[in-house]
């Protein structure tokens, strides 16, 4: 979260003409920065579903009022990885937290397959999507979790 900031604040500073410019993300970044927050995490592989219309839509008219983040009650079921790979069954109820950064809100698609860094906090477990990414990737591909399970059983992630 905090490689967004400085491109988020060039951003708003440029005007509104210019798009939102975010940073690519990929799994080692993100299992790094995982790693590196203060807050815990558990990474699961699995199908996401929740109330879609529950997402945050932007009135372009009206984009000050825009929510900065909006919970949605969400079901994830899976696998949660360990040291010897996703081998523990996950089918919980966590919260899905779409962030907003101006006119852009994170996204995400129920009946989606993801790859998910869930912050476990006092209520549970929570997934913030943002307009960037970085802690959600949609269908995952196989190269994605062999990276992630690497990282994991290694402590460490090289980028």
């Amino acid at each position: 979260m905090r490689r967004l900031v400085l491109p988020l604040v060039l951003s708003f500073a440029a005007g509104p003409a210019l798009s939102l410019s975010c940073l690519p993300m990929d799994v080692a970044t993100s299992f790094n920065d995982a790693v590196a927050a203060s807050e815990r995490y558990i990474i699961v592989h699995g199908t996401l579903e929740f109330d879609e219309g529950k997402l945050p839509e932007v009135d372009m008219d009206r984009q000050d009022q825009t929510p900065p983040q909006t919970d949605i009650p969400a079901r994830l079921r899976g696998k949660s990885l360990s040291k010897s790979g996703f081998k523990t069954d996950f089918d919980r109820p966590i919260t899905l937290r779409a962030m907003c950064l101006g006119p852009w809100c994170g996204r995400a698609v129920s009946g989606t397959e993801y790859l998910s860094f869930l912050q476990i906090t006092d209520d549970g477990y929570m997934l913030a999507v943002n307009p960037c990414g970085g802690f959600d990737f949609a269908e995952p591909t196989g190269a994605m979790l062999n990276t992630v399970k690497r990282c994991f059983k290694d402590g460490t992630c090289a980028n």
